[in-house]
């Protein structure tokens, strides 16, 4: 009972040195889902739980079942909450809406133990219920990945300051509620939009921080890759299923 898996080590150190890292959104409390998908060839998985039906009791049994470092999208950056998600197992966490420097300083904080930052103790998963707890709290804060998401026009005119604060490892982009910050719900390829993106990119770029994204499919990632994206999340579980579903009934009946 590893508390501080390899594999979530590795991630951690391959995700500072921007090495691509490819991965997929699971919202579906099932184990299967996670256990199927992770051994797929994926780097990662974007368990989420801000906008997915899942509590953390679901999210950890998507960790569980995984053979690949989960990160959690927490519904806040609220003490308890990344306190949660680290404790289930989480190999790091992405905050949605961060939009100052002072917000990502107290995730940050969140996320390390003493003296580094103020995240409580608990004998839980994370530190293999107790027996691998010495181990886990001195390795811990460097093989967790804190992951701030720019999802609003007021984190554009602060990443500059954002991306400096130490702990930081990557922004991920949200180019839905960006745009929709914008007055632009939805247009995500309006030059205005796309021109608040770049402004992301080039500052995470300035500060040696990873950048990351949610696209649809392998073939939309590739332009962004090419940017220097490097934490991509590629569609998610129902999308991919339906998908799928789809393309069978398409082949097999007549329209």
């Amino acid at each position: 009972m590893s508390a501080v898996p390899l594999a979530s080590r590795a991630f951690a150190e391959r995700l500072r040195r921007r090495e691509l890292l490819a991965g997929m959104i699971v919202t579906l409390p099932a184990p299967e889902v996670a256990e199927v998908v992770s051994a797929s060839g994926l780097d990662w998985l974007f368990v989420d739980t801000e906008h997915a039906a899942l509590d953390f009791l679901a999210a950890q049994s998507l960790l569980q079942a995984s053979r690949v470092p989960c990160v959690v999208r927490v519904p806040d950056g609220a003490e308890a909450t990344l306190k949660k998600a680290l404790d289930i197992g989480a190999a790091g966490v992405v905050v949605p809406m961060v939009n100052s420097a002072a917000q990502a300083k107290s995730i940050v904080s969140f996320c390390k133990y003493p003296p580094r930052g103020v995240r409580g103790v608990g004998l839980v998963r994370a530190q293999g219920y107790g027996f691998d707890f010495q181990r886990y709290v001195r390795t811990a804060d460097d093989a967790t990945v804190v992951c701030v998401q720019c999802e609003h026009i007021t984190a554009v005119a602060a990443i500059d300051s954002i991306v400096a604060v130490d702990g930081v490892d990557a922004v991920f982009v949200g180019p839905y509620d960006l745009s929709g910050s914008m007055g632009r719900l939805g247009e995500v390829e309006h030059p205005d939009v796309l021109a608040a993106i770049t402004r992301v990119a080039e500052a995470c770029k300035k500060a040696g921080r990873a950048l990351g994204i949610y696209v649809g499919s392998a073939a939309s990632a590739k332009p962004f890759i090419a940017q220097g994206y490097t934490l991509v999340a590629v569609g998610m579980d129902t999308i991919h299923l339906g998908e799928a579903a789809r393309s069978i009934a398409g082949a097999l009946k007549p329209a």
